[in-house]
């Protein structure tokens, strides 16, 4: 079933089946599984039961699929479009227009998976072969299902059925990481969802994460986040107490067609601009630099959508120069402004 949703800012959105986001509109970030992603717009993207995704603008119009059925996932080749690895996977509506128009969002299933696999396929992230990707997401379900327990870099070889060595070497050339590494990274981010979603002690997620010493895990942790467990749940906010998030995105919603000055939007906090700096990042996993970045960029998107001109655009957005401002968008987007449509 086809659903059209308008996501309230900043809030958690559980997937709780299979499910095809659509992003229709919207050109802020969105935050999946304790990651920031700028620029969706016409994107879509795929995520499995229990993972999250919170849309950090209040104006993205979304919509979706969920896959009830579970005999779709017997194909393996549908693993490439759900079980993220180093990044997230996305179908780029504005790449092959004619190929995914919308018919992709009709009632058959198949046809919609078999659609975003052959653009999949073709943009070929990881640069590998289709029986390559096999072997990699062969050693993806293996962490998936093993990351609780306390493994060594041996141990996750011997539980590859086939070509464990092999599969060591296939990882890192195409991931860039170690399979080690891998299980590290999806063991950390299954210790966030514990320590933000539920109220657990830090003791019990340690324990439950395959962890013998819960002093061990709160130094594994902060090194790697930067913060100790407590202070991530606090941060995190899950239950939304503290209204940070809204006050400072409608302050650069407002001001950053005028206003650039880190400075200028700590004093609208009341805080110093080190604390203001500190907690846009606590809170948002973001600096508030780069906020401010996105929003000019979409400014000027819009502004491109309705035909402005390149000189009135530079001016609006506080550019000195018409040239500024394009080698300011082009650099962020990749294209000259006369170019974006």
């Amino acid at each position: 079933m086809v659903q059209k949703l308008f996501p309230e800012l900043n809030k958690v959105y559980f997937i709780n089946q299979y499910t095809l986001l659509h992003i229709v509109s919207g050109s802020g970030s969105i935050q999946v599984d304790f990651k920031n992603y700028p620029d969706w717009e016409n994107k879509a993207i795929y995520l499995e039961k229990g993972q999250y995704i919170k849309f950090l603008s209040e104006d993205f119009e979304v919509r979706s699929i969920e896959f009830p059925g579970k005999e779709i996932f017997e194909n393996k080749e549908v693993r490439v479009l759900f079980k993220h690895l180093i990044s997230l996977g996305y179908i780029d509506f504005d790449e092959r227009k004619k190929y995914l128009a919308d018919t992709i969002f009709s009632q058959n299933t198949k046809e919609v998976m078999d659609l975003s696999l052959k653009q999949w396929y073709w943009q070929n992230p990881f640069n590998a072969s289709k029986s390559e990707y096999q072997l990699i997401f062969d050693v993806k379900e293996v962490i998936d299902k093993e990351y609780g327990n306390p493994l060594t870099a041996q141990d996750l070889e011997a539980l590859i059925q086939d070509n464990g060595s092999h599969a060591s070497a296939l990882v890192k050339d195409k991931l860039g990481m170690t399979i080690k590494a891998l299980w590290s990274k999806k063991r950390l981010v299954e210790s966030k969802r514990e320590i933000a979603f539920t109220d657990k002690s830090i003791q019990k997620v340690s324990y439950d994460l395959g962890f013998k010493d819960p002093a061990y895990f709160n130094r594994v942790f902060k090194n790697n986040t930067g913060y100790s467990p407590v202070q991530f749940r606090e941060n995190f906010d899950y239950e939304g107490k503290d209204s940070f998030v809204e006050d400072i995105l409608a302050l650069l919603r407002e001001h950053h067609m005028q206003e650039r000055s880190l400075a200028f939007y700590a004093d609208k906090m009341n805080l110093s601009v080190k604390a203001m700096s500190k907690k846009t990042k606590d809170k948002m996993n973001d600096s508030l630099g780069r906020l401010i970045r996105n929003e000019l960029i979409k400014t000027s998107k819009k502004l491109l959508k309705e035909e402005t001109p390149v000189k009135e655009i530079s001016i609006k957005l506080g550019f000195e120069e018409p040239n500024h401002f394009s080698t300011f968008f082009k650099h962020y987007t990749g294209v000259i402004p006369s170019n974006f449509n």
